[in-house]
């Protein structure tokens, strides 16, 4: 198997910058953006439960739709593509949403039992996301964000820019979206939106904390 030089890796990352203004003639070919949702399906999550869906919004109808509600943000119109990210609402450890994922990674009848009492300590007692419907919510959302950082590095990686989004009003965009009959408000939820596409100018360089204020190693 052949592997990134590890330069090469680091200039995607410094390349890599939220892109708000792209250029609308510029399209990104189907074969890469399969390749940049393919990333996210691959992605690992927490007890491999995967709980999340990938909506590719091209309508121009829908895009116009929700627009207002993003705080006026002008790439739904001019990104080559727009990528709505949801999260499963109910991924409690009993649900048949839960006992298909076990199944899926080669856990059997015999050893369900087993496996969804250890699954229910973990989120009764360890993490705790059981003490309401928002906190499971939350619980796969933060899986999501998993799915959307490779996502977006993959597509640096092949000259594709990116912008994640979280500026938005989830409840009237939720609603919009589920009216037009992609989801089930009663088992998804939008987590977060990311545009791709082609910046049509330069970026000003990105500025991060120093190394030594963000790592600590503990030996």
């Amino acid at each position: 198997m052949k592997f990134f030089n590890k330069d090469d890796v680091l200039n995607a990352f410094h390349y890599r910058a939220s892109t708000r203004s792209y250029d609308g003639s510029k399209k990104i070919p189907t074969d890469d953006f399969n390749y940049i949702l393919e990333l996210g399906r691959l992605s690992p999550s927490s007890v491999g439960s995967e709980p999340w869906q990938f909506i590719v919004l091209q309508n121009p109808e829908l895009r116009q739709a929700i627009k207002p509600y993003c705080w006026g943000i002008p790439t739904m119109e001019t990104s080559s593509h727009i990528v709505v990210i949801l999260a499963k609402k109910n991924a409690c450890y009993n649900t048949e949403f839960m006992a298909e994922s076990m199944r899926r990674r080669g856990v059997t009848e015999e050893q369900m039992e087993v496996t969804i009492n250890k699954y229910r300590e973990f989120q009764e007692n360890d993490s705790k996301v059981l003490e309401s419907e928002r906190s499971l919510f939350d619980w796969c959302s933060k899986q999501t964000y998993i799915a959307l950082g490779n996502m977006m590095t993959g597509a640096a990686l092949i000259g594709v820019d990116s912008c994640p989004i979280e500026g938005f009003d989830y409840e009237k965009v939720n609603q919009i979206l589920a009216d037009a009959g992609l989801f089930d408000l009663n088992e998804w939820g939008i987590s977060v939106m990311c545009t791709f596409g082609y910046r049509d100018k330069e970026i000003r360089k990105k500025l991060r904390k120093d190394f030594d204020e963000v790592v600590k190693f503990v030996e």
